[in-house]
């Protein structure tokens, strides 16, 4: 670990003095990376290794910002070689391809508008129908060892696909609209709950011949799970894997009753592939989220990753092994003071996997499973997915600030020295998109915060940078909070470079309660939401001001999304130093957000209470933006999606609101179509567009 804190930092350094010792006509030859370039920019799936880890399948998606469509199609990847064939031809909107597996040597399968598809990987061709199980199918995965075919339909209570269509026709021709609730969770996210809940099914498959399958009749996994009264309220699949040889099935489900809109119960059952037991609950001990459940290759343990806080959904992933032999559970890796993403075993089931965010990284590390002992497989930037190859290798997609997605193996026991130098590209995804695009590398720096901890964030140079020129500043708040701003190339809303190419010296900071830099520090910001990370924020920005010649300090704006957006709402009340903000879908009133929003778990946690006690409501209060109201005075645009139902839109109504009384300029950008994010690709581009004009305007850049 030591030996690798100073190798991301010396290539950053070296990389930016060759760039920033360049003549300014070639760095004036870069383009910037403008929105329509960036919306156009290729998109890849978690590639699905074959039977034989030789191969993989992915997708890749893109959009056409002057056709306003999306499009994608399903390639094969010769690993050893690294040459990829494109296996299909594109397809259009609702017809994408998605959920890419292997149903066997030299067949792939995918699903598109809710039907499995076979395909005999013939270049260029399209797949042919192999299951249509009348109800849209939600996911599938397939084990070839023993035709064991998984996957996920909507269901009544009945949990039989056949009584979906009349219950559908039946909705059609009510005479009124109405629902009704008796239960807090009635929504989550962006949709309202319906009778309809994702159930788990097993079909027995066989093909008699290449392309002719025989398949039986399926069979719910989640038979013999407690009776729930409230149709409302039932067993719904968040997640599930099968044993390599399809003996075995784990499933994550989320524990229905009255208190689900404040418990973080999220439990995994292991049951047999075919039905014939009863599923047999592996997390009854805790009541935190489980997640990740994922098998050895021998099918002999089943290993998961368990919060053991209840409520809190930001709480450590404890790595757990089950021994389905003996029934024994115990924990590994307890001394770890980072949290797991996910976990895989390896070949020889001695290690897991684990991809982890890390001071910022998103890396894989390799824990051994016998002595806890951890270590690093990758360094600088971020893996997002993670396949095994084999014994000695792994198939990642991984991405840092300067280069979008690509797909890459991993030497996990070999000897080449360094962690970078176990790493080879496999593909070059948008190699003639960003070619010649200026991209900015991050430039690491470290202050001294709250707490006197010190605090982690980067800077982007602006395109056609100058070190003798003065030049505004955009600090970009990240989410959560118990999130973390991560060495890698975001394809939404936060990407930093989109802002360094628009002019801007680019500012992140982790600040307390950002994940990656060990558990203490996230949970610090238990009751301090607007505490310790407001005084990092604003710490960091005067160390930025005083390291960095260039920076402007009277131009400076401060964009957040959701925690990010609450936090300028605080910024708002507590400074006048930014000469404008941005907030998406953020915060103004925590009293009101409480009894507006679909999770209470996390906002009970976080704030350490409920408002409806005089403790609780001077909780509440403390760090409440609103409460402030009478300081607000720097011009803010508001963006909300109409969708959301974790910060709801009056959140931004109200401070919209209060600034245009009060004379303040602000500006409201309203997506009827969007949720907590805006997924649109069209609507992504207008965001941008809104949120440049508005940096422009009150920056004079």
């Amino acid at each position: 670990m030591a030996g690798w804190k100073m190798w991301a930092p010396t290539l950053v350094v070296a990389a930016l003095s060759a760039l920033h010792g360049s003549s300014a006509t070639e760095a004036d030859r870069l383009l910037p990376l403008d929105s329509h370039l960036f919306h156009s920019l290729r998109r890849i799936s978690s590639p699905v290794v074959s039977p034989d880890q030789q191969r993989a399948l992915f997708a890749t998606s893109y959009y056409d910002p002057d056709a306003n469509k999306e499009y994608n199609y399903i390639s094969i990847l010769d690993i050893e070689l690294g040459n990829t064939t494109q296996l299909t031809p594109v397809f259009e909107g609702s017809d994408r391809a998605s959920n890419l597996l292997w149903l066997g040597p030299s067949t792939a399968g995918y699903l598109s508008k809710g039907v499995l598809y076979q395909h005999n990987l013939a270049p260029y061709t399209n797949g042919t129908l192999l299951f249509n199980a009348t109800q849209s199918i939600n996911s599938a995965t397939y084990r070839p060892s023993s035709g064991l075919l998984l996957f996920t339909a909507s269901t009544l209570a009945d949990g039989k696909i056949s009584s979906v269509a009349k219950y559908l026709s039946d909705e059609k021709n009510r005479t009124d609209s109405a629902m009704v609730y008796n239960n807090l969770w009635a929504r989550h996210w962006n949709k309202w709950m319906s009778k309809q809940k994702s159930t788990l099914f097993a079909i027995n498959t066989t093909e008699e011949a290449y392309g002719n399958w025989n398949l039986g009749r399926e069979t719910s996994l989640m038979q013999g799970l407690p009776p729930t009264k409230d149709q409302l309220l039932r067993w719904e699949v968040e997640g599930y894997t099968a044993s390599e040889e399809g003996k075995h099935v784990a499933f994550v489900v989320r524990n229905p009753g009255p208190d689900m809109a404040w418990s973080t119960n999220v439990d995994i059952y292991l049951t047999a592939a075919d039905g014939s037991r009863m599923p047999k609950l592996l997390t009854g001990t805790f009541k935190g989220a489980a997640s990740s459940p994922t098998f050895s290759t021998d099918g002999s343990a089943v290993a998961w990753l368990q919060m053991e806080t209840p409520g809190y959904e930001s709480d450590i992933n404890r790595i757990y092994v089950y021994n389905i032999t003996t029934g024994n559970a115990y924990s590994v890796a307890r001394a770890w003071d980072l949290s797991p993403q996910s976990i895989l075993w390896s070949a020889n089931n001695k290690v897991l996997y684990a991809l982890t965010p890390d001071r910022g990284d998103r890396r894989l590390f390799s824990v051994d499973v016998a002595t806890g002992k951890y270590k690093p497989l990758t360094g600088y930037g971020s893996v997002s997915s993670f396949a095994r190859v084999g014994d000695g290798k792994l198939l990642v997609v991984y991405s840092n600030v300067t280069e979008s997605s690509n797909i890459y193996t991993i030497d996990v026991g070999g000897s080449v020295s360094g962690l970078r130098g176990r790493m080879r590209q496999l593909t070059n995804i948008n190699g003639d998109k960003l070619g010649g695009v200026y991209l900015s590398e991050a430039e690491d720096f470290w202050f001294t915060g709250a707490l006197r901890d010190q605090v982690h964030g980067w800077i982007l140079r602006p395109a056609g940078f100058n070190a003798t020129r003065k030049y505004p500043l955009a600090l970009l708040i990240h989410g959560g909070p118990q999130q973390a701003s991560m060495h890698a190339f975001g394809l939404g809303q936060w990407n930093p470079n989109m802002y360094a190419s628009a002019g801007y010296v680019t500012v992140i900071i982790n600040f307390h309660g950002s994940s990656s830099y060990g558990q203490k520090f996230t949970d610090s910001i238990h009751q301090q939401w607007g505490g310790y990370p407001y005084e990092d924020l604003m710490k960091g920005l005067d160390h930025v001001i005083s390291t960095y010649s260039f920076v402007d300090a009277s131009r400076m704006v401060a964009l957040g999304g959701s925690y990010g957006g609450y936090m300028a709402n605080w910024i708002n009340a507590n400074t006048d130093r930014f000469r404008a903000l941005v907030a998406h879908d953020g915060q103004f009133n925590v009293v009101a957000g409480y009894y507006s929003t679909d999770e209470l778990w996390f906002i009970e946690h976080d704030l350490g209470g409920v408002p409806f006690t005089t403790t609780g409501r001077d909780r509440y209060e403390r760090y409440n933006p609103e409460r402030l109201a009478d300081r607000f005075k720097t011009p803010t645009l508001f963006i909300h999606g109409a969708n959301d139902f974790r910060l709801t839109l009056e959140q931004s109504l109200a401070p919209w609101t209060l600034l245009r009384r009060k004379g303040i300029p602000s500006r409201l950008v309203y997506f009827p179509d969007e949720d907590h994010w805006v997924n649109k690709m069209g609507n992504s581009m207008r965001w941008y567009e809104e949120v440049f004009k508005w940096m422009a305007e009150w920056t004079s850049s």
